[in-house]
């Protein structure tokens, strides 16, 4: 197998990398503009290639370089900032991927991997959330996802691209064997921020509602642990070279984490202290989102084996304790 991760100098991608360096006889290429990855990242052994998928050329030079799957990684992903600049957005989720569709039609890259999210599906409307659920976005990040899924079934029908469209629910965690220690930019999600306020890198944490209809009143989110994502992408690929047909799947740990829990856990882990307060409610914020992931153990033999709370946690402070 010949696997060129697109982004993948990224948190998730590096992982993803990570597995398939693992999967004997596999090449591993990777495609960044580095804007929020980092070089550093890049395990050994993998070919690195520095680019912009709006950049067709430079595109389309490595996609020519004999690969038989790409892992779309590549695309903005904070929420807000989605809502304040949709044309940011609209430019590189949406052009970028057209781009990427165009470029492996061309050089007959026919598997291909999308990160997609769990934020296509907006609002829940039961729980747990599985692949039949409406998706309603309700940020314009989610919409680019959701845009380019529909992008990717019409290449399956017209050119013959067969993708497998895996639905993310909240990222977390570290490479469980300690191999990966770089730090994402400026992150925005929980876990993250509750470690950097644990490192003294922030001098509290905000907690945003502690009056949801929750057992301890915060928000429950599902986490799935980052070297579960990653195993993930690698069944995937596997099944898109056997089967031949395209499908869309929930990644989640089927369990819920409430803010709570997590800020106890860390600071039972790290032995910090962990300033932190109540802030109002953030809009749009469900009171609980869990995944379904049946489907993704019926079709891919996979299910979460790393997403347990002590192991999120531990592996993650694992790095973050050297800041």
């Amino acid at each position: 197998m010949q696997v060129l991760l697109i982004g993948g100098a990224g948190y998730i991608g590096a992982h993803t990398a990570l597995a398939f360096l693992d999967l004997p006889g596999t090449r591993v290429g990777i495609f960044d503009n580095f804007s929020t990855g980092s070089p550093d990242n890049i395990p050994e052994g993998c070919e690195a290639f520095e680019g912009d998928i709006l950049n067709e050329k430079s595109l389309h030079e490595v996609l020519s370089m004999g690969w038989d799957t790409v892992v779309h990684l590549a695309a903005f992903k904070a929420a807000g900032e989605s809502m304040e600049s949709p044309e940011k957005y609209s430019i590189n989720n949406i052009n970028g991927s057209i781009n990427i569709l165009t470029g492996c039609s061309k050089h007959c890259i026919r598997n291909f991997i999308l990160s997609s999210s769990a934020a296509v599906y907006g609002e829940p409307q039961y729980l747990p959330i599985d692949e039949n659920h409406p998706t309603m976005p309700e940020n314009y990040y989610g919409y680019t996802k959701l845009s380019i899924e529909g992008h990717l079934k019409w290449y399956d029908m017209l050119k013959g691209i067969r993708y497998a469209s895996l639905r993310y629910f909240n990222a977390a965690g570290y490479d469980v064997q300690g191999r990966m220690r770089g730090l994402e930019r400026n992150p925005a999600n929980l876990i993250p921020v509750v470690m950097e306020a644990a490192a003294g890198k922030r001098s509290e944490l905000s907690v945003f509602g502690d009056d949801y209809p929750t057992p301890d009143g915060t928000g429950v989110r599902d986490y799935i642990h980052v070297t579960d994502l990653a195993d993930a992408h690698v069944k995937a690929a596997q099944y898109l070279a056997k089967e031949d047909k395209s499908l869309t799947v929930n990644l989640g740990s089927e369990s819920g984490l409430s803010v709570l829990e997590i800020l106890n856990k860390a600071r039972e882990v790290s032995r910090k202290e962990i300033p932190a307060r109540i802030a109002p409610r953030r809009n749009g914020d469900p009171a609980k989102l869990i995944a379904s992931s049946g489907y993704a153990k019926q079709v891919l033999g996979w299910q979460a084996a790393f997403s347990d709370l002590d192991t999120i946690i531990a592996s993650t402070w694992n790095v973050y304790k050297d800041l």
